[in-house]
């Protein structure tokens, strides 16, 4: 196999290399959420006291984020490959994220936001293609997991990070800073460590066929079980957006902490998700790919329980801890989507493959922010738990999907299935 060939401190490099881009993407497209509780943003775009519209910034970055990640994912993985794929895209959104603070109205910059989501749409589907060309069925849940912590991490780092740019400069600062970081990180080290193994080099080498990228895309729809892999990943995302984006205004608005304490305890969630997104993968690496969906069960249980206890406290703190514990089930679940399409896809549609799932979950979660943003917003009178109540429910899709999974056996082909066995 392809894998068998590369050097293990390489391929690692690698992996290293698409953590940390990653990170600085969620750092990125997280910024926005810290903005929303700054005076002096608000004012110049004109959308204070506006929680729909405020909504509307994380959910135009998804949309663009998910349209993208649907068709621009066959023609990366088709023409371009991982390495290219990777520059192109960080070169646009790093000049996105530097011209946002130009824009003169709120328009304008919702039309930023949807080419920024849009530049970083196929950003998951060229690290999944990467780990499967690099690492053997058995090897693939610590790099997923490892390179998936990017989420958490990125969110962890990017809200206390931002919080100190605004509290110490200005808010345009910090996309000026953001968009720099985007581009002396991760051109430099896509440039030393992604490389393409040799069967993807000659692909692309072939120069554009119409019919090998609608080949492509065929092979990806045919992937089992692809309709509860698309359940999963969008109620997954849901949670991931609608949390990330009301976090900071929740804990500031509902229970008034300090936005030097917001900074910090917004950051915690993530944090924690870390190493229970370690600890899938470890466990995915030593389970049967038909029990990976274990994971969604157990993790999706847990979420649903936590955020119920947090947003039903009387007490700050408890909320706070429910919020982290919740965040810390969530996390287990990272790497388990990415090792299932992995396995389960057609060899030369891996990325095409999470393109759409990525794809089509980003475009239905992107509606999260701003839903939530209305049922907050209520009739006049803000109500938290009544968005937040949103995040339970993607949690019980989670598992009642993880659960059908699993009685049907839908991620184990029959061939795999006696290879293992």
């Amino acid at each position: 196999m392809m894998a068998s060939g590369n050097p293990g401190k390489l391929r690692w490099w690698g992996v290293i290399t698409l953590l940390l881009i990653v990170i600085i993407s969620y750092v990125d497209r997280m910024n926005v959420s810290v903005l929303i509780t700054n005076d002096d943003f608000l004012q110049h775009f004109g959308i204070k006291g506006d929680r729909v519209a405020q909504g509307e910034l994380m959910s135009l970055f998804l949309i663009g984020y998910g349209i993208a990640a649907f068709f621009l994912s066959p023609l990366y993985e088709t023409f371009l490959g991982v390495r290219k794929g990777l520059l192109i895209s960080i070169l646009i959104w790093a000049v996105m994220t530097i011209i946002s603070p130009v824009a003169g109205s709120v328009g304008l910059l919702l039309v930023i936001r949807f080419i920024l989501g849009a530049s970083e749409g196929p950003l998951f589907s060229l690290k999944t293609m990467y780990i499967k060309d690099m690492f053997d069925t058995h090897e693939r849940g610590k790099p997923n997991a490892v390179s998936s912590m990017g989420v958490s991490i990125g969110l962890a780092v990017g809200f206390p990070i931002v919080t100190f740019i605004v509290l110490h400069s200005h808010w345009q600062a910090s996309y000026f800073i953001l968009g720099i970081l985007n581009l002396i990180i991760g051109l430099p080290l896509i440039l030393l460590f992604i490389r393409e193994t040799g069967k993807k080099e000659k692909a692309h080498s072939e120069g554009f066929s119409a019919k090998a990228l609608k080949e492509t895309f065929r092979q990806a729809w045919k992937t089992p079980g692809l309709i509860w892999i698309l359940l999963i990943e969008i109620a997954t995302l849901s949670y991931l957006w609608g949390s990330s984006s009301w976090l900071p205004s929740y804990l500031l608005n509902e229970r008034h902490f300090s936005i030097k304490e917001m900074g910090i305890l917004a950051s915690l969630p993530f944090i924690f998700s870390i190493g229970s997104g370690f600890l899938g993968g470890y466990i995915i690496d030593r389970i049967s790919p038909k029990r990976v969906s274990l994971l969604f069960v157990v993790g999706g249980l847990g979420t649903a329980i936590s955020v119920s206890i947090a947003i039903f406290s009387a007490s700050p703190y408890v909320s706070a801890i429910g919020l982290i514990v919740a965040n810390l089930f969530w996390g287990i679940q990272g790497p388990a989507i990415p090792s299932i399409v992995q396995y389960a896809s057609p060899g030369q549609s891996v990325g095409s493959t999470y393109g759409i799932v990525n794809g089509v979950g980003n475009l239905v979660s992107a509606l999260m922010p701003t839903v939530m943003g209305a049922m907050i917003a209520g009739n006049g009178a803000e109500s938290f738990t009544a968005g937040f109540t949103l995040l339970i429910g993607t949690q019980v899709l989670t598992v009642i999907c993880a659960i059908i999974a699993l009685s049907r056996n839908v991620f184990a082909p029959k061939k795999d299935i006696a290879k293992q066995s």
